[in-house]
């Protein structure tokens, strides 16, 4: 009879560390202990990789609580594996991981434990021929060297692959720009997920524990809705971990690429999955019933695939795109920095010269109500606004000026009549 893959679920209501702290340890203690890192050895190198994405409060649930780390990190210490070190590849490679850290809480959790971060400054390239649709990456030194990575992944909402999870959040092992590369060499859903399966084949983290207390629902991985889950999950197997995550929010398994490819392309499974709870083992519908959140904001709607091959021509109606919310954009061009796109699919252009509300207040000419307050960093020699504006033309729909705006100024649209089509055509 086939093993099924195991997930440990423990409930975990606040960050208050000796609650993460218990959570953590019954987690993996439901998964048989730390006997899972064989035949690694407490020498061993091992290398937490948290998400961080960009410079974020915890609370906003962005990127991994600190308490959920430090728990990790003495899990491990208390259990005799001391040489730790810790670090990921933000989505902008202009900033420093270190900074990074700080503003999120890793730093000082890390600084707590005596855990100094390692090298994710400097890229080393490896070949992976036996890879589907990438045959080597540009992988951080640190991950390089590690016999062993320890993925601390926050459970969010992704525009591209709707949810990010286990299995992207290995994403961050790569280095710098190669990220933004990856994303326009593989520009779809289905590709880039394809190409995650490679680098998890590649890369093989021991553990993956995820940070489920407070989640983020919505517009993610960075602009969504902080909502709380109350939950710590953990495995060896990142695809029945996601799939997991997808039954506790009301989402089909099927419907995420990096599930389907993931299981296609032999990194886990998320058809033969059990749930290990303090209670006792349950199916993944089941927890879901006890634990689960019904009204988690997430697209659960198949998105358009060219199944309408009579209505081709329709496809551009179909196809959700990102707008930009003239009224919250400020003009830094962090959207303009991580576009992959060769010449660029957004910019920054002067908006309509400022106006003047009924009551005499400077406006901007563009957004009605725009944030004038911040405007001194994006105005132009003429003394007007600048605001992002995209070429649809040469968007590969990819999310990365979504994914990177610090300022929740970009959102992700989906047409009329690709909303009726998924609710009535089930395309």
């Amino acid at each position: 009879m086939e093993m099924k893959a195991k997930v440990a679920l423990v409930k975990c209501t606040s960050y208050e560390q000796q609650e993460v702290d218990e959570a953590v340890r019954l987690a993996i203690e439901l998964l048989g202990g730390l006997e899972c890192l064989k035949p690694l050895n407490r020498d061993s190198l091992l290398v937490l990789k948290p998400n961080l994405l960009a410079k974020s409060a915890p609370e906003k649930a962005c990127t991994t609580h600190p308490a959920v780390f430090r728990a990790v990190g003495k899990a491990l210490q208390d259990n005799g594996y001391n040489n730790l070190k810790y670090g990921d590849s933000p989505g902008n490679p202009m900033v420093k991981p270190e900074k990074v850290a700080a503003e999120c809480g890793i730093k000082n959790a890390a600084d707590e434990l005596g855990i100094p971060i390692g090298q994710f400054e400097h890229g080393t390239e490896v070949d992976f021929p036996q890879g589907r649709v990438a045959d080597g990456f540009v992988l951080c030194d640190e991950v390089v060297r590690a016999d062993g990575i320890i993925n601390i992944c926050k459970m969010k909402t992704h525009q591209l692959e709707r949810i990010t999870g286990a299995v992207k959040n290995t994403f961050g092992c790569v280095y710098g720009a190669n990220k933004a590369a990856s994303h326009a060499r593989f520009a779809t859903a289905e590709l880039f997920a394809k190409m995650m399966a490679d680098l998890n084949c590649l890369v093989r983290p021991v553990l993956h524990v995820m940070d489920g207390v407070s989640a983020m629902e919505g517009n993610g991985p960075q602009s969504g809705t902080p909502t709380s889950m109350n939950v710590i999950l953990a495995s060896t197997d990142p695809v029945a971990l996601d799939s997991v995550f997808c039954h506790l929010v009301d989402l089909k398994p099927e419907l995420v690429p990096t599930n389907v490819y993931g299981q296609e392309q032999g990194v886990g499974t998320y058809e033969n999955v059990e749930v290990i709870t303090a209670e006792g083992v349950m199916t993944p519908e089941k927890a879901a019933e006890l634990y689960g959140n019904r009204s988690f904001n997430v697209q659960r709607s198949r998105e358009f695939r060219g199944a309408l091959k009579p209505v081709r021509f329709l496809a551009p109606l179909l196809e959700k795109k990102p707008v930009v919310k003239k009224e919250r954009c400020i003009g830094c061009g962090m959207c303009v920095d991580a576009c992959p796109v060769e010449g660029k699919a957004v910019m920054l252009r002067p908006a309509e010269p400022y106006g003047q509300d009924r009551h005499g207040k400077k406006t901007a000419g563009t957004g009605g109500s725009g944030r004038s307050q911040n405007c001194e960093n994006s105005q132009c020699g003429s003394g007007r606004r600048r605001l992002a504006e995209y070429d649809y033309s040469k968007c590969i729909k990819c999310y990365c000026c979504q994914e990177m705006c610090p300022e929740q100024a970009i959102t992700v649209r989906k047409p009329l009549l690709a909303r009726i089509a998924d609710r009535n055509w089930r395309i």
